[in-house]
């Protein structure tokens, strides 16, 4: 484990051998399982809810980040699946309600969103994309209900605002990127070109990986910010060719394989120039059907612990088709929290949730799943839930005050080892 000190460089490190974060699961429209009644989405919330707690989803069946969408759809199947087993959140079962976030080339996400709170829901997790979460924000916590993330990374969320009502169990860029910085400096790579999409996650992790590998003393040759949507990159890889760099950081979701290909084409492959990717691209589907070790060697980081793999054996028992696990147990988590702070508060509406999320995710009786913290709670014990992403512990923004970030690297089949190389855990703040 590497320990991030305030200056944000590295003090020590360990490399670990455990399981990557590792779940499976998939989603489509079960409103059916939602509650019976319904209310206006533009009617203000009731003081106290209705009793029977309603979670949403806002997550990727479609649009550019779809290969996230199995495992977090999942992570919230497994949650509720083993909540409705231990008791349900006040006495009831709680009620789910999966819906499409789309991605930002469409509007699916608004209306996604209009539907769920047309459905009397009490919390939306999702999007997984920042900027989709970013476009309806206003929309959710203005209504009074809690959106709560298990993939937003933007570091725009941290003061954005959002009445007390949104939460992400994944960390800010600003960890990931320091942690990605660090590596490919630590790789002997001082020339670096950053290829970043356009939008708050790619230019907010891209401005971070900057900042960290030039006070390390290496020099961003070259940046390119690119439009995800275009149809060719051929133009901004050639811009990248021209500096010679040592090291490509990759910064997008889907629309990489597209990059990757011009980066061969251009004699820019991964066996000749260093490439390093993140959380929006590291994917396991992506590249599998490209040449044989096209992306070998390639490494990337994603947010979160390793997985126990009894929490892996459950969620394939969820849905054992999948080959991508990112933001699982970061989906997991999320509803288990949201539904503890449901019992905790002793009421199912949005703001109540939202008041005692930080209370039961810190300075309490540790517990790890939602029979053992539940049970604490009718107790009349303060709780302190740490989940299978890390210990969580929410700041007053909302934020993990402290997480872990995964460092993996693909094989010659295309594909990244479930067993990351080493973990690095560290202070947001730091």
């Amino acid at each position: 484990m590497i320990r991030i000190a305030p200056s944000g460089r590295v003090l020590a490190v360990a490399a670990a051998a455990c399981l990557a974060l590792t779940a499976c699961g998939g989603g489509g429209d079960t409103a059916s399982q939602a509650s019976e009644s319904a209310a206006p989405s533009s009617a203000a919330p009731a003081a106290k809810g209705d009793g029977t707690l309603t979670i949403g989803t806002l997550l990727p069946q479609t649009g550019s980040l779809a290969f996230l969408g199995p495992p977090e759809f999942a992570g919230v199947d497994l949650a509720v699946k083993e909540i409705n087993e231990a008791g349900g959140v006040l006495g009831k079962p709680v009620a789910k309600i999966h819906t499409d976030s789309g991605d930002t080339t469409t509007n699916i996400a608004s209306q996604s969103v209009d539907k769920l709170l047309t459905q009397n829901v009490d919390a939306i997790i999702g999007a997984a994309s920042s900027s989709v979460s970013e476009s309806v924000i206003d929309k959710i916590t203005g209504a009074g209900v809690v959106q709560f993330s298990p993939a937003n990374t933007s570091d725009k969320f941290t003061t954005i605002e959002d009445g007390g009502l949104y939460f992400r169990t994944a960390p800010p860029d600003k960890l990931q990127g320091r942690v990605l910085g660090d590596l490919v400096v630590a790789d002997g790579n001082d020339t670096i070109a950053i290829l970043a999409m356009q939008d708050s996650y790619g230019t907010g992790l891209a401005d971070q990986v900057t900042k960290t590998a030039e006070e390390a003393g290496a020099q961003i040759v070259e940046r390119v910010d690119y439009d995800p949507k275009a149809a060719d990159f051929s133009a901004d890889v050639a811009k990248i060719k021209a500096k010679n760099p040592k090291a490509v950081v990759l910064i997008g979701f889907e629309e990489t394989a597209k990059v990757v290909q011009e980066l061969v084409k251009q004699s820019l492959s991964a066996d000749k120039v260093k490439w390093y990717m993140v959380d929006g691209n590291m994917s396991n589907s992506a590249y599998a059907e490209m040449p044989k070790g096209t992306v070998e060697g390639v490494k990337g980081t994603i947010p979160g612990a390793a997985a126990p793999e009894a929490f892996v054996e459950k969620l394939k028992g969820v849905k054992a088709d999948l080959n991508d696990f990112t933001y699982a147990a970061e989906s997991y988590d999320a509803a288990n929290l949201i539904a503890l702070a449901a019992e905790a508060a002793q009421d199912d509406s949005g703001k109540a949730i939202a008041a005692k999320l930080a209370e039961v995710s810190k300075g309490g009786e540790k517990c790890n799943d939602f029979k053992s913290c539940a049970e604490l709670l009718k107790a009349g014990k303060d709780i302190d839930y740490d989940g299978v992403s890390g210990p969580i512990e929410f700041n007053e923004a909302g934020d993990p005050a402290v997480a872990t970030i995964g460092i993996y690297q693909y094989s010659e089949k295309n594909t990244y080892d479930a067993k990351a190389l080493e973990y690095r855990t560290g202070n947001i703040e730091g």
